[in-house]
């Protein structure tokens, strides 16, 4: 009778739950409860314990403005209209678009934001606190600002249930060794190896990738610190939380592309009285799925446009049945100098990469490969680092800086994507099954990209804007915002035929 006790939604709540939503940047799976032999994140493996773990979770887009309007909207990119940076000019197709923010006003929650939003327009999403509004890549507040913050909420919020979103800036570059003495004892170069997918071994990367680490870690002093936060103010035991970050981390394949370096994400639920301690659910989950599972704790009704599904049934081990078989990528380069559009699918084996401008170099790759890129990254492999990488790596990075039309791996042999499978015989059947399913997804979702029209005009207006002088002009509107805006509309009285 306890057990069940235990794992029940609380009968006697005086008010609908808090929801915290924790938001890291720049960062994989790679945690001490998801099994990383580097990561030193106590906090986040303590929150696995009490929670639900998700081994197979997904942000729809690898780069922050975009993955941040999809778990905030609910919806994709091509459907929110934010399909770009923020700071490039990209935005919501309209400032109306329903969000957690004017979704859970509309229940009585008391709405705040500690950290950046960068989803424009700003005046989308009118929440009632805002502090440390800058990005802060640069650390110069220290984590235990976030957690004074949460503080002031806490107190502001009263008796109201609230929502707060938490934006840590761990682990975006620069990948900071220490600030203010956190970590306490930083990891170096010998202590650890790049991630697996990467597939380039050096000591000047594997520095890189130590302060990655060490960034990990200070981040998770930060959440620990927002936690004793919440404990103080009385109100874990009623607080939905959610723990994610917002893509992946940004090595070679990884932020910004549609593998999985990029694409998968940790997932973690709290839900004290609901969530199942310690359980790992390993079916396909996405940041889509955070706004649909708040609305029902929250006690509203999902509307429909959401494509996204409540984790609940989820959050304990008892068998669920009927769950998405797929989950969706996208890239546009997120700003012109990087543009190149690619989209993904995948199901719990097999994952195809479309490239509906094969051959074309895809400068994503060569901001990571090509140190005369205007936008080289410090994590990239520099050309020296290349001549150290194997023939498999090598294949790899030429594909990914010109990809064919279609790329699929397995992903339970091939777990990095080193080996396309696409013009292999044996997998014809199951390149063709997967390119049917992504096409229905565009045309259920009015993807305005499934228009070849509608690529190019974008590719040219990108092309056309490589200067970047638009960053400067205060009244500039990418044309997309209406062009794609208008087709979307249109496609509600005529949708596109699926060619199969």
């Amino acid at each position: 009778m306890i057990l069940i006790f235990l794992f029940t939604e609380p009968v006697f709540a005086a008010k609908p739950p808090n929801i915290l939503l924790i938001v890291s940047e720049d960062n994989g799976p790679e945690l001490g409860c998801y099994g990383d032999p580097y990561a030193q994140t106590p906090n986040l493996d303590h929150l696995a314990e009490t929670g639900v773990r998700f081994e197979n979770a997904y942000v729809p887009y690898s780069v922050c403005s975009p993955s941040r309007a999809c778990f905030l909207t609910g919806q994709y990119p091509h459907q929110n209209g934010q399909i770009g940076l923020a700071t490039h000019k990209f935005a919501l197709y309209k400032k109306e678009t329903p969000n957690f923010v004017t979704l859970l006003k509309q229940q009585n929650y008391y709405t705040g934001l500690i950290g950046k939003l960068h989803v424009n327009p700003e005046g989308a999403f009118p929440f009632d606190f805002r502090a440390i509004r800058s990005a802060n890549f640069n650390r110069r507040e220290p984590v235990t600002a976030y957690a004074s913050q949460a503080a002031k909420f806490f107190q502001q919020a009263k008796d109201q249930p609230w929502f707060l979103s938490v934006n840590f800036p761990d682990a975006h570059l620069p990948f900071i060794k220490q600030v203010n003495g956190r970590p306490e004892t930083p990891l170096s170069a010998d202590d650890v190896k790049p991630m697996p997918w990467v597939g380039v071994d050096t000591p000047r990367l594997r520095e890189q990738v130590a302060n990655y680490y060490n960034c990990l870690a200070r981040l998770d002093t930060g959440i620990g610190l927002l936690l004793k936060e919440l404990d103080k103010a009385g109100e874990t035991q009623n607080t939905l939380i959610f723990y994610i970050g917002d893509h992946g981390a940004q090595f070679p394949r990884g932020k910004g592309s549609v593998y999985e370096g990029g694409l998968r994400v940790p997932l973690i639920v709290s839900w004290p009285g609901v969530t199942q301690p310690g359980l790992v659910r390993k079916e396909l989950a996405s940041t889509l799925d955070l706004l649909p599972t708040a609305l029902v704790a929250a006690g509203m009704k999902i509307p429909e446009a959401l494509p996204g599904r409540n984790l609940k049934p989820l959050l304990t081990d008892a068998p669920v049945t009927d769950w998405r078989e797929y989950i969706f990528g996208f890239t546009t380069g997120s700003f012109p100098r990087n543009c190149y559009i690619q989209h993904s699918l995948r199901n719990t084996r097999f994952k195809l990469i479309s490239n509906p401008r094969p051959g074309t170099d895809n400068p994503i790759a060569g901001s990571y490969l090509d140190e005369s890129h205007p936008h080289s990254v410090i994590s990239g492999a520099t050309s020296a680092d290349q001549k150290t990488i194997s023939a498999q790596t090598k294949q790899a990075f030429t594909r990914w800086s010109q990809p064919p039309r279609y790329e699929l791996y397995d992903l339970q042999e091939d777990p990095c994507e080193w080996n396309n499978l696409a013009e292999d015989p044996a997998y014809a059947a199951t390149k063709a099954r997967l390119i049917i399913a992504l096409t229905e997804l565009q045309v259920r979702t009015r993807d305005p990209f499934l228009e070849p029209v509608n690529l190019e005009a974008f590719f040219k207006e990108q092309y056309e804007n490589r200067d970047m002088k638009y960053r400067k002009q205060n009244d500039f509107r990418w044309s997309y915002l209406d062009s794609f805006a208008n087709w979307r509309a249109a496609q509600k009285k005529r949708p596109i035929e699926i060619n199969r």
